[in-house]
């Protein structure tokens, strides 16, 4: 067996199981076709290795952490990894801490063009997603704005964003926290109608993940 070593890490997505399972498997593995790795686009190999190594492996890689969190690592040579753990909720879910994990996301959509979590905010019928021109939704990013299609509502990106927010000059009346890994993430304080909406959307999504069929054989 060849063996090799992981080198520098380029790019790490961290993303949700459920009943060892990957819910959102084709929109995650989407998000990963679509980010680039030392200015280059992901190699098709690699897309396609995630998928088969999900496919053959998650369920019995898995079974410690049935409800954890699947770490892909990708190196600055293309070399990839994965791995299961378990998965955290979120220690405080409010707006300091939604502003200081979508600041540490930016730094990596700057090189990626991907990020795997994003600031939203509300504006009226309105949603506000902070994102720059040419960044493209991850996986979680991308069910958040189709659901909101699907009710009407608008989704514009405002690079400003964060910015505006920790200025307090954001003209929003709530700021949510969108993750691969945390999903739809609701300040404790408060939150809309719309935002609740979309926050147990995603949570009837993860508990519809029907558990494996295991062979008896």
């Amino acid at each position: 067996m060849t063996h090799f070593t992981l080198g520098k890490p380029s790019c790490i997505c961290r993303w949700r199981i459920y009943n060892q399972q990957l819910p959102l498997e084709n929109r995650l593995l989407r998000g990963l076709s679509r980010r680039t790795v030392n200015d280059k686009p992901i190699d098709k190999r690699l897309v396609a290795w995630a998928k088969q190594h999900i496919e053959w492996t998650l369920v019995s890689g898995s079974t410690t952490y049935p409800h954890g969190v699947l770490m892909l690592v990708i190196d600055e040579k293309g070399q990839a990894a994965m791995s299961v753990g378990p998965y955290t909720p979120l220690k405080q879910a409010k707006l300091s801490a939604f502003c200081a994990r979508a600041h540490i996301a930016q730094q990596e959509a700057a090189e990626t063009h991907v990020a795997p979590e994003s600031l939203w905010g509300v504006d009226n019928n309105t949603l506000l997603w902070c994102a720059q021109d040419d960044e493209t939704a991850s996986g979680v990013n991308s069910l958040v704005i189709d659901l909101a299609h699907t009710l009407g509502i608008r989704v514009v990106k405002e690079a400003n964003l964060l910015n505006q927010v920790q200025s307090k000059q954001a003209c929003v009346s709530e700021v949510f926290l969108v993750s691969d890994e945390h999903g739809v993430v609701v300040d404790e304080a408060s939150s809309s109608s719309l935002v609740q909406h979309l926050a147990q959307s995603y949570q009837k999504l993860l508990q519809k993940t029907q558990q494996p069929t295991r062979s008896t054989n």
